[in-house]
């Protein structure tokens, strides 16, 4: 296909949410008789799923400290059981394990979210935690648990699989996908700063409406949009000037290359995504010196996908200049932000930590198969869904991304004329407003 001179909305991103915005905003425009997916362009500078969306450890979770974020994951946990074939979605379920200096914060997740209904046990106490815990896996001996949060709903969704059933189900609605169409710039109108045509390097298409879905990028698309570098930020009743509107973490993933059904629970079924946190220092499997004495945090699941027992630790923040900071290659790719052997020796003593079945595979973690990448993070370190420029819907999902396929399905809504209160909390204008969202105690920004 060439690229049309022009459509009504222009997609930016064929990943989790700019494909989710387009397949439910062409049902919404078909449904009201307004239009059709024919009306909505996607354009990606690689291939769907080529980017964040497509390496994603792709688990789902409520497990928030934040209620608008708890809320928010409800509804896109509702959307990935909506056609779990279709999403490649494994409703397992998820656990949130941790210690005493966390306990308070997961007790208050648990209540929040037993208040909108969504199903969940509460264990509390050192012994009824590792009694619940070695109820699942005979051989759990992890140290420093004195809580554990079991999702009943929730659990992991394969990445590609995922994007291309998503792809699959926009593209049978008339929505068109411009694989290879890089961005270069926008047009902006003589009379107003909305965006009347984007350049790429497959041409020009005018647009009535952008849609910017790009994750890790999105510093990048920000600049052409000549949005602000730097924002104001009230916390806490102080104002905090010039602070950096886009910073980087890095994300460190990884597959340990065992025979996935050996990660099962003593009834023989497939477990919960397990997310680990604990204060007990941790030591190496391999030489036996200190890795940690700080908290530290580990997830992990079998996944087929993978061909292993595959998971992450806590992040890194990138200490450069954003505009500095190479995105591309991305993921496992690039040169310059890539697994190291202190993440395999932390991973792979951190699994051992835990479960007995760990102890001595660090040999066969799989090198060659690293996953995570960077994550471009907003100044709380939580979403911005809002409109920028008149007509440009920005989604930035603060690495929150894959998890929330929920989230198209609202900006669609808006994009109807129907405003979102679940979105409403996400807005730009929270950051000047000193509406930030609280933080928990948790080793991982997002939590």
């Amino acid at each position: 296909m060439s690229l049309p001179e022009a459509a009504k909305y222009v997609v930016i991103g064929a990943g989790i949410h700019g494909l989710s915005t387009a397949l439910h905003l062409a049902q919404a425009l078909k449904a009201s008789g307004r239009g059709s997916g024919k009306d909505i362009v996607i354009l990606d500078k690689t291939a769907i799923a080529a980017g964040a969306s497509g390496i994603a450890c792709g688990v789902v979770r409520n497990n928030y400290f934040q209620p608008a974020m708890r809320e928010l994951m409800a509804h896109s946990v509702d959307v990935w059981e909506s056609d779990p074939q279709a999403y490649s979605y494994h409703p397992v379920g998820y656990m949130q394990i941790s210690p005493e200096c966390m306990h308070a914060d997961v007790g208050s997740i648990y209540e929040q979210q037993k208040a909108i209904g969504y199903e969940s046990v509460f264990v509390e106490g050192a012994e009824d935690s590792a009694k619940y815990m070695r109820g699942l896996f005979d051989d759990w001996q992890a140290q420093g648990i004195t809580s554990v949060l079991h999702e009943k709903r929730g659990g992991y969704a394969n990445n590609k699989a995922s994007m291309y059933g998503l792809a699959g189900k926009a593209k049978a609605e008339g929505v068109r996908v411009f694989e290879g169409a890089e961005v270069l710039d926008f047009e902006f109108g003589s009379n107003s700063g909305a965006v009347t045509a984007v350049n790429t390097s497959e041409g020009r298409i005018g647009c009535e409406m952008v849609v910017v879905g790009v994750g890790p990028w999105v510093n990048k698309i920000w600049n052409m949009l000549e949005l602000p570098k730097a924002i104001d930020v009230k916390q806490n009743g102080k104002l905090h000037t010039d602070v950096p509107m886009w910073k980087f973490w890095c994300l460190e993933e990884g597959t340990l290359g065992v025979d996935p059904t050996m990660h099962r629970t003593n009834d023989g079924s497939f477990p919960p995504v397990l997310h680990v946190d604990t204060d007990v220092p941790l030591y190496s499997e391999g030489d036996g010196r200190l890795i940690t004495d700080k908290i530290w945090g580990i997830y992990y699941k079998p996944d087929f996908s993978f061909g292993g027992v595959q998971g992450g630790a806590s992040p890194y923040r990138v200490e450069q200049d954003p505009d500095q900071v190479s995105v591309d290659p991305y993921g496992p790719e690039s040169p310059e932000f890539v697994v190291g052997e202190d993440f395999i020796d932390m991973w792979c003593s951190a699994l051992a930590h835990c479960q007995k079945r760990f102890e001595g595979k660090m040999p066969l973690y799989r090198r060659e198969e690293n996953s995570g990448g960077l994550g471009c993070f907003t100044p709380d370190n939580f979403p911005v869904f809002d409109v920028f420029r008149e007509n440009v819907y920005v989604i930035a999902d603060s690495n929150h991304g894959y998890k929330m396929i929920g989230v198209g399905k609202l900006v669609a809504q808006e994009l109807m004329g129907e405003k979102s209160t679940l979105l409403q909390p996400f807005r730009f204008a929270r950051f000047a407003k000193g509406e930030l969202h609280p933080t928990s105690h948790s080793p991982f920004p997002w939590s």
